[in-house]
């Protein structure tokens, strides 16, 4: 069974996010339960950027920044053709999904692409891994101030306003932790690179965390029995429907602009994707924790999706390129 789920692109990873959505339905966290778990998931969160500061190399970004026309057309389908694409699907289908929904779809469009899983999918389809590494570092170290910006600049009326407060959140528990270890890079990086489990646990355990504290709320405030299941199917063909648009287009930059085929494979992967990884913790950082947990719905599920359909699309390529070899 376990080889059958990797083989279509189910790791145990993505099964315990789905058993942590559930918990959160189901066994919700609350009172003094929840209060600490919100302490808890605050410096998981802190944690986590630190570790991005300490890991990223300077080195790496300056040369990954010389291939500039796939730098910057990977840029424009993350943080201008993804934010256009979800105003045109908000003012098609917020109808359909609903007001909280529907911002947690524009919130989607605005997110840094993938790290790992975007870089992973580039080398198993034999990609050019230096300029994804670059891409996808680039994409989340800007989107930690950019991000925020595009969110207050689409949602600027209504429940996506946002606050004093939400800024300084970003301030003190993102951007702070993250520049603080990239200024101790020099002394803690080698550590932090050869500490890939320490990492690893981190990462996916503030994800969880996250992803647990806001189905939590959300399970406590009632705010499940406000979205009905129609909107939930609703709400997973729209992201289906996007993801494919998202493929066609980028796919199609790539020809347009004749890159070459490993170039072409960064530009997908890294231009389609985008991250759970910081979008869960800016979100939490925004959005009230009553609502956080509605907000990133399309997040997650859009996630899944991509996670699934591009480990095919990659391992299809490699498949090509193996054949390629052989012949």
């Amino acid at each position: 069974m376990s080889a059958f789920l990797k083989r279509i692109g189910i790791d145990s990873y993505m099964l315990m996010l789905l058993i942590t959505v559930m918990l959160g339905l189901v066994l919700p966290a609350r009172g003094i339960a929840a209060e600490g778990l919100g302490y808890v998931t605050y410096w998981a969160v802190a944690l986590l950027f630190f570790l991005y500061g300490a890991k990223l190399d300077p080195a790496s970004v300056k040369a990954g920044m010389l291939n500039w026309r796939l730098q910057g057309l990977t840029f424009a389908a993350t943080y201008g053709m993804f934010p256009l694409l979800g105003l045109g699907f908000a003012a098609v289908f917020g109808g359909l999904l609903g007001p909280q929904v529907t911002l947690g779809l524009l919130f989607l469009s605005v997110l840094p692409s993938t790290v790992q899983s975007s870089i992973a999918f580039v080398s198993i389809a034999g990609g050019n891994v230096p300029a994804a590494i670059c891409a996808a570092s680039m994409s989340n170290l800007i989107g930690v101030v950019l991000t925020p910006a595009l969110v207050a600049l689409l949602l600027h009326a209504g429940d996506g306003q946002i606050s004093m407060d939400a800024v300084l959140r970003i301030g003190t528990q993102i951007l702070l932790p993250f520049v603080l270890g990239q200024v101790l890079r020099p002394w803690i990086g080698a550590f932090v690179r050869n500490r890939r489990t320490l990492t690893l646990v981190v990462d996916r355990g503030a994800i969880l965390l996250i992803v647990y504290s806001a189905f939590s709320a959300g399970t406590v405030s009632g705010l499940w029995a406000a979205i009905p299941g129609a909107s939930l199917i609703a709400l997973i063909a729209v992201m289906l429907v996007m993801l494919a648009m998202v493929f066609g287009l980028i796919a199609g930059a790539g020809r347009l602009f004749r890159l070459p085929g490993q170039d072409r494979s960064v530009l997908f992967f890294c231009g389609s994707t985008k991250s759970l990884a910081s979008g869960l913790p800016i979100a939490a950082a925004l959005f009230p924790a009553e609502t956080v947990g509605a907000t990133v719905l399309p997040v997650l599920v859009y996630h899944m999706a991509q996670l699934l359909i591009c480990a095919m699309i990659a391992q299809q390529g490699a498949r090509r390129n193996q054949t390629a070899l052989v012949s």
